[in-house]
């Protein structure tokens, strides 16, 4: 039987995809060059690299594009299962220290190893995310009473702490990292390749598949992990793969765009609001909802500040920001 919340979720669901076409085309014609419509449609059907702006469209608004649907879609993903994980309607990806972890592992890939381009930090960023996280998960999950959302939330804290000490203690002995190292750490998605979006691809898709997988985990979890418990679901089992899809997904994410903020944290949190509180839909509906938000990102940062450009990152942040607050402060609205 077709419930109310279903056919709101199929609705909102075709919505998201519609804007993330419309924003995919956006994103293939606007920028400080822009491209008619229809040399867009030509150039993906009919490529010529002697025309000008086919180049531009499939050098370089391509893999930006690829970069910002599957980073967005990711980081969407990621922030619903943390949210899930630890009942917290506040937390995000970088409760496992992923951005943490991130940072120190591209900092001594650029000061030990001299790399400099962004597309070679992404193995660089993606080990030092991994890591980060399983550090985090194997301590919170340490003692008698096993793992708990708040032991979760505090060694998280902590080890991000930690590493975040590590960061600085770097950037202020070494200039050379310091320039190389703001660019990446503000978050964009220029400057990588296809090859780079190649190498994240698969781990990628696998968390996503995990996560999709833990829809009924995580509403289960919600209920209480005594409850869920009580119904003969396994907490323990649910929280791993969580855990892992979360390392898989925004490990990924900030390897190919950079430690952005806000959007596992936003969107899960506008979608709650609409939805409500049932995982199946949060993650359905969330991964397209998540790259519409990075893209439209990215795409407001081309144009406000022609001909130079705003990075995606910090489009998002100052959007992203006072729409949060307006969420957290409406009645009723931060609970899961």
């Amino acid at each position: 039987m077709t419930t109310a919340r279903d056919r709101r979720g199929r609705l909102l669901l075709l919505l998201a995809v519609a804007l993330l076409l419309l924003l995919i085309g956006a994103s293939l014609a606007i920028g400080a060059r822009p491209v008619a419509p229809a040399v867009v449609i030509d150039a993906m059907l009919r490529p010529d690299m002697s025309i000008a702006d086919h180049t531009v469209i499939l050098g370089q608004r391509v893999p930006r594009t690829a970069i910002g649907v599957l980073a967005g879609a990711a980081l969407a993903l990621a922030g619903t299962l943390m949210q899930g994980l630890t009942r917290n309607p506040l937390a995000d990806p970088g409760l496992l220290g992923v951005n943490a972890g991130a940072s120190v592992a591209v900092l001594a890939a650029i000061t030990l190893l001299g790399i400099t381009a962004p597309s070679g930090f992404v193995w660089f960023a993606f080990a030092g995310a991994a890591v980060a996280s399983v550090v985090v998960a194997a301590i919170g999950t340490r003692g008698p009473d096993g793992s708990s959302p708040a032991k979760l939330a505090l060694t998280g804290a902590a080890v991000t702490a930690g590493l975040t000490a590590v960061t600085m203690l770097i950037l202020t002995t070494s200039i050379t990292a310091f320039d190389v190292f703001r660019y990446w750490q503000v978050g964009g998605l220029t400057a990588r390749g296809l090859d780079t979006v190649a190498v994240v691809l698969l781990p990628l898709l696998v968390g996503a598949i995990i996560a999709f997988t833990s829809a009924r985990g995580l509403d289960l979890m919600a209920l209480g992990d005594d409850t869920a418990t009580g119904l003969g679901h396994s907490v323990a089992r649910t929280r791993a793969l969580g855990i892992v899809a979360t390392v898989l997904l925004c490990g990924s994410a900030t390897a190919i765009a950079g430690p952005i903020v806000f959007v596992g944290l936003l969107v899960p949190h506008a979608l709650r609001a609409l939805i409500g509180g049932d995982y199946r839909w949060l993650l359905a509906i969330g991964a397209p909802a998540g790259a519409v938000v990075l893209l439209a990102a990215d795409v407001l940062g081309r144009v406000i500040a022609l001909p130079g450009e705003v990075q995606a990152g910090l489009v998002v942040a100052f959007v992203g920001a006072p729409v949060l607050i307006s969420i957290v402060l409406r009645p009723g609205r931060v609970t899961l």
